[in-house]
């Protein structure tokens, strides 16, 4: 039956092109168009935000009823966005972002709303202990060999413990509190730092293994042995990073006890508010807090009494309203028992930590821990100290700094939120010590910065004061600068302030103590002064850092400088105009380094530059600053670093333009071409560029070249030529060939549009069957279709070549698509041989769809000759016999379904562009109507659209030969 329908298909096939329906393309894009409708934008746009408004109507209650009427505009219908932001959809925050009033309304009313909710609690502007914790960690740090005492634990105390007796329980109790006495502890020396750090981690999960396994006694003995470890300070240099060790098992320990008890005030599975008052805690919960402090108060030793107490310090809330305000006082007066002021210091530290997470508004007792302090702080130059330094060869200026995390962080706790006058009262105090160096510094920390701003002059002064020999008063005006960096301070004193801190910072010999300095005080140059001082300020940084290449240490902060200078000086012919700017860089002489800091200058440049720019001071720096990224590229690079640095050099070519001096522009592209050889996107982004180049050329002539401009141009097309296949990716080769030939036939050059569509023709041939995209192998199929569908549309204006013969790049195509090995499963051959057959059309019409301007494309060189229109039908028969051949192919029964497919395809080209009163060309759709339905596998709802529409077009002038043609369209149903 099949062979039957395919013979007179076959039959049929011949009259397509003779019978290809005329085209008026005006008219037919006339009626195409859709409607217009006046739209009033000043009442209306698509981001405006949604306003929703409730409508409050009385509500009719009704048997068996619980709803109420309501407006389509009530409270229930809450726009999703507005629900989650308050109101306020995102792109509305992005508006009021830049409107500084809307801005600051925002912040005001998001600031009190905090203060409100969170006033009696520490806010999110408080830094937390944890944020300190890995900082400490890494800056304390010992070579030398540390000891620890671990807990053995005990087996009779094991074994006691499964008694069911009351009085064997107690019994076991007591003996394993002797245990601690008799020998179940294990002293392990000759530690290094992280073997010491791992104890301490293994200690950690100890305390939480007894604690899961109800051996309680056991989890206390545990923590009293790490906090007694705090009052070992052998090795006192790593004693700050102990104290953080320690700590965490403290922390872990306060909260574990908390829990148990919190867990015992549960009641019908109802947990305790957050603020609960002692009232809602049952007996069982207090006796067992009870229990935990009576245990604590049997501790004999001070400080892991000390410390135990403070880590459970909260769970005083479930005895009483007061007992933390009374507890604070207590174990503050407890801390003067301790004589070493190190260990002292950081106990104070602890309780200001535990106090600010239990009771932050309780800041009596904090400033009373400090003024404590104060009062002993002369133990520090005492003899027991000095003795204790010795033995371990410590210098002062380093045992000083051991203080600076403990004395910071207390200072953090009491300037939270304080008022301004606190700040005034902290300088008369350090004024009385003498103007300590240490304490002077934790102030300079811990106030905000507008308040130390604000007193500039007067912390200089008291720095001046300092003695020398204790703290350096180099980390003083470090720590100044830090301040100045956040808020500026009188205007009148900038520059005064700049010349008494770099007097000071000039003279340090020490390479890493100038360029930490440096380092911070390069951003107030920068906020407040001229390009000349921040040259001064380079220059001073080049000559302290080049002897004995001390800036291969110093590597980070030179990247910092790098990095401040460039936020503050983004204007490029100023910042190259900075004389020290290019030799700084110069510093940087670790290529990954020195690639990290281009890659940083590039991105500020595009970010911030505007407008294009042919500065050659800021041309040749950039060039040299991408070639510096550039020649970074080897095997080893991986794709996406390729990618980044790619995108960065192509952001700088983009924003280089000479104007109207082509022919530098052009050099330009010559000369970066030569430059970045090895990253392909690079060379893509200039074959477009030059492309563009011509294109603008085209532009300012108007499209009437002169000899001098036409030459132009194809030297821009040359360029593109030779550029292209160096690159690797195939299909961007294919398709920039494509592009290059359509660039080169809109400015005349015929010959070399040839060039290009002809290379495009043979590189066909080499496309591989499989493609890498974003990383996994593709079928290239889809891809072929795709710019071969291009391809054929551009071949449309194309002209013959006189020498050629006629169309004979679409034979050189066709060719080469037939020859081409195309996937078993695949019917792009056919669908590409269908597309070839809307161009063929296309060809035979008086006047075709679109020119290239000042091109003469066949349907003028030919005008319709009827030995061209021969040869077109020629073509046609050729194809549609390939696309029928292929149809037969697919007549078994798996194919069944791609051969409808193929066939409604075919039919839907003959609707389009076939003159369907031809009654051998309306028995040939019809035909193919038929086989694509025969077997049930067209898609119902396709072939009503398609019926639809031949029934709409039949309504149309000149068409009513559509209404036969629907009425022998019979629809079929699957069944």
């Amino acid at each position: 039956m099949f062979l039957c329908q395919y013979a007179c298909i076959l039959s049929l096939y011949s009259c397509f092109l003779r019978h290809a329906r005329s085209r008026n393309y005006v008219s037919e894009s006339e009626v195409c168009k859709l409607e217009s409708v006046p739209l009033d934008f000043g009442d209306y746009h698509p981001l405006k935000p949604i306003t929703v408004t409730e409508s409050k109507t009385k509500k009719m209650n009704r048997k068996g009823s619980t709803s109420s009427t309501s407006s389509s505009s009530s409270s229930s219908m809450l726009d999703p966005l507005s629900s989650v932001l308050d109101g306020t959809d995102p792109l509305s925050l992005f508006a009021a972002a830049a409107d500084p009033v809307t801005t600051t309304a925002t912040m005001d009313s998001t600031r009190k709303k905090r203060d409100k909710d969170d006033s009696p609690a520490v806010g999110s502007d408080f830094e937390p202990w944890s944020s300190k914790r890995g900082e400490i960690l890494a800056r304390y740090t010992t070579t030398e060999k540390l000891s620890i005492n671990l807990y053995m634990g005990s087996e009779k105390g094991k074994a006691a413990t499964t008694g069911s007796a009351v009085s064997e329980k107690v019994r076991t109790r007591l003996e394993e509190l002797d245990d601690l006495e008799e020998g179940s502890q294990k002293e392990l020396l000759n530690l290094t730092q992280q073997d010491y750090m791992n104890r301490i981690e293994e200690l950690n999960q100890s305390l939480k293994d007894a604690w899961s396994s109800d051996q309680k006694v056991k989890a206390l003995k545990i923590v009293i042995q790490c906090s007694k470890l705090l009052s070992d300070t052998t090795v006192i240099q790593f004693y700050p990073s102990k104290f953080v060790l320690i700590t965490d098992i403290l922390d872990t320990f306060g909260k574990l006890v908390y829990e148990r008890i919190q867990s015992m005030c549960v009641d019908n599975r109802v947990s305790l508010p957050d603020n609960f008052s002692p009232e809602c805690v049952n007996d069982t919960a207090k006796e067992t807090c009870l229990n935990w402090f009576f245990k604590i108060a049997s501790i004999r030793e001070l400080i892991p009494r000390f410390y135990v107490e403070a880590a459970i310090l909260k769970c005083n809330k479930f005895l009483s309203k007061t007992g933390i305000s009374e507890c604070l006082p207590r174990l503050t007066s407890m801390i003067r028992g301790i004589g070493d002021p190190l260990v002292a210091v950081y106990a104070r530290a602890y309780l200001c930590r535990v106090g600010m997470e239990v009771a932050p508004q309780l800041k009596e007792s904090l400033n009373k821990n400090f003024f404590d302090f104060l009062l002993t702080f002369k133990q520090i130059h005492g003899d027991t100290v000095q003795n204790q330094l010795i033995v371990q060869c410590v210098e002062i200026p380093l045992y000083l700094t051991l203080y600076s995390p403990a004395i910071d962080w207390i200072l953090q706790c009491i300037a939270y939120r304080a008022p301004e006058i606190l700040l005034t009262e902290m300088m008369e105090r350090c004024k009385k010590l003498g103007n300590n160096a240490l304490l002077l510094n934790s102030v300079m920390s811990a106030f905000r910065a507008e308040f130390i701003a604000a007193r500039s002059m007067d912390f200089i002064g008291m720095i001046k004061e300092c003695d020398e020999s204790g703290f350096p008063k180099h980390l003083l005006f470090r720590s100044l600068g830090l301040n100045l960096a956040l808020a500026d301070p009188p205007e009148n004193d900038c520059l005064q302030i700049l010349n008494e801190a770099w007097k000071v910072i000039t003279k340090l010999k020490n390479p890493q103590d100038y360029i930490n300095c440096a380092e911070v005080w390069v951003e107030y140059t920068c906020r407040h002064f001229t390009k000349r001082e921040v040259n001064t300020v380079l220059a001073d940084v080049i000559k302290h850092m080049t002897p004995d290449r001390a800036f291969e240490d110093a590597y980070p902060q030179l990247q910092s400088i790098i990095q401040k200078v460039i936020t503050y000086i983004y204007d490029f012919s100023l910042l190259f105009s900075v004389e020290k700017f290019l030799p700084f860089l110069d510093m940087f002489q670790k290529e990954s380094v020195r690639v990290e800091v281009c890659k940083c200058i590039m991105e500020s440049f595009i970010k911030h530059q505007q407008e294009s720019t042919k500065d050659p001071v800021i041309l040749n720096a950039l060039l040299h600053i991408c070639k510096t990224m550039h020649d970074s590229v080897n095997a080893l690079t991986l794709e996406d670093e390729k990618r980044m640095l790619a995108a960065l050099i192509n952001g700088f070519i983009k924003m280089v333009s000479f104007g109207r001096d082509f022919e530098q522009q052009l050099s330009f592209y010559v000369e970066a071409r030569s430059t970045f050889c090895n990253l392909e996107p690079v060379l893509v982004q200039l074959i477009h560029s030059v492309n563009q180049l011509a294109m603008e050329t085209r532009k300012v002539m108007k499209g009437n070249h002169s000899r001098k401009t036409a030459a132009f141009v194809r030297a821009c097309v040359a360029f593109c030529f030779i550029t292209i296949p160096s690159l690797s990716s195939i299909f961007t080769r294919l398709n920039l060939y494509l592009h290059s030939g359509q660039v080169a036939l809109a400015n005349q050059c015929l010959s070399q549009a040839d060039a290009f569509f002809k290379a495009a023709v043979s590189l066909v041939p080499e496309v591989p069957k499989m493609i890498s995209v974003d990383g996994k192998m593709r079928p290239s199929d889809a891809f072929l279709l795709e710019f071969l569908c291009n391809f054929f549309s551009t071949l449309l204006v194309v002209p013959d070549h006189p020498e050629q013969g006629v169309l004979f790049l679409v034979r050189g195509l066709l060719n080469v698509i037939q020859d081409y090995t195309w996937e078993d499963n695949s019917d792009d051959k056919i669908r590409i041989y269908t597309n070839v057959l809307h161009l063929l059309s296309a060809m035979t019409q008086e006047a075709y769809i679109y020119h290239v301007d000042k091109v003469d494309s066949n349907d003028t060189l030919y005008g319709g000759d009827s030995k061209f229109l021969a040869e077109i039908n020629k073509l046609c028969e050729t194809v549609i016999a390939q696309i029928l051949d292929h149809l037969k192919t697919l007549g078994k029964e798996e194919t069944l379904k791609r051969q409808s497919q193929l066939a409604l395809y075919f039919f839907n080209t003959i609707l389009a562009h076939g003159d369907l009163r031809n009654n051998k060309l309306n028995q040939l759709s019809v035909n193919l109507w038929n086989l694509a339905q025969k077997h049930g596998f067209a898609d119902t709802k396709t072939m009503v659209k398609t019926l639809e529409y031949i029934k709409r077009r039949s309504n149309q002038p000149e068409m009513s030969h559509f209404t036969d043609l629907a009425l022998r369209l019979p629809l079929q149903s699957r069944t």
